[in-house]
């Protein structure tokens, strides 16, 4: 399969959908990107490597940075993370706080914000919010091969600025005593997890240990025990797209976890990590034009965690 063909071929599918969805201006500086941009990039587990469009531009990966900071959670304090937060799929908006008050302030999954924010408070630990994020850095740097990732500033302070609806979902946590660590402390390190900045080149390659039972096929280091890649693999296909989860299994057919930046990082277990990006977004969070690319994609390939 020539990579770089179907690629390009992908990216001339998708072309004319450029204009469609909106970008997520409820945080400025995400605002002030322009929307019309799209970039694909896909590392396969044989070495291959492709891409196209604007596959290296740096873009604020959002809540795709809950997927790594799961990881990093399984793989330092086991199951631990699991008291306290569920592994149901939502149904509901990323922000929504009605299940928390249902549900004794205990998250429905971890890539929902309220859950993420309970895997950061993990993540922080009995350190502080700068150790957990020069931590998280540190990972991404290692699995993406590139020492030039880090957290864009103007992001993380638009999204402290605009943040009462996380802060009021950690209180509300923390009124249950599901937040170890004190609430500002933990939005602190949640904000600049979110605001990390990636290419799809990036992204593509820090993804691959979740296509390989959990082993970075780089540095050839294992990252999360087979069965915890499984069980983030399986979250990211129930839960990767909040309350688009359903439909987008049903037209890509692998795991996914999308992020308000407009990029989708997307896994296909046993093949390939495939990061997209553009930022206009759907109803659900999802980049519009970046899930008709993966159902394309997926088509063309025959790959699918369906058979």
């Amino acid at each position: 399969m020539d990579m770089e063909r179907l690629l390009q071929d992908v990216a001339d599918d998708v072309r004319q959908s450029l204009g469609t969805g909106k970008v997520a201006d409820y945080i400025p500086a995400l605002a002030q990107v322009p929307p019309n941009q799209f970039g694909l990039a896909i590392a396969c587990l044989d070495g291959r490597h492709a891409s196209v469009g604007d596959a290296d531009q740096p873009f604020s990966i959002q809540s795709i940075s809950k997927v790594f900071t799961l990881a990093m959670v399984l793989s330092g304090r086991g199951p631990l993370v699991w008291d306290r937060v569920g592994r149901e799929p939502s149904g509901t908006p990323f922000n929504s706080i009605v299940q928390l008050e249902h549900e004794s302030g205990v998250p429905r999954n971890p890539l929902i914000n309220a859950g993420a924010i309970v895997v950061t408070d993990h993540l922080i630990g009995g350190s502080s919010a700068d150790d957990a994020v020069d931590r998280l850095v540190a990972f991404m740097r290692a699995r993406s091969g590139s020492n030039s990732i880090g957290v864009d500033q103007q992001v993380a302070r638009s999204e402290s600025e605009t943040g009462s609806r996380n802060r009021s979902l950690a209180h509300f946590m923390a009124s249950f005593s599901n937040l170890r660590n004190p609430v500002e402390t933990v939005l602190s390190a949640y904000f600049r997890q979110c605001a990390l900045a990636l290419s799809c080149r990036q992204l593509a390659q820090a993804g691959l240990f979740l296509a390989n039972k959990g082993r970075d096929p780089q540095t050839d280091e294992m990252v999360v025990a087979p069965d915890q890649c499984r069980r983030i693999n399986a979250v990211m296909m129930t839960c990767g797209h909040y309350d688009g989860s359903g439909d987008f299994a049903f037209r890509v057919g692998f795991p996914g976890k999308s992020g308000v930046g407009g990029g989708i990082l997307a896994i296909v277990p046993g093949e390939a990590s495939i990061a997209v990006w553009s930022p206009r977004l759907n109803r659900s969070g999802t980049s519009w034009t970046g899930s008709q690319a993966l159902e394309r994609l997926a088509a063309r390939t025959g790959w699918s965690v369906f058979g």
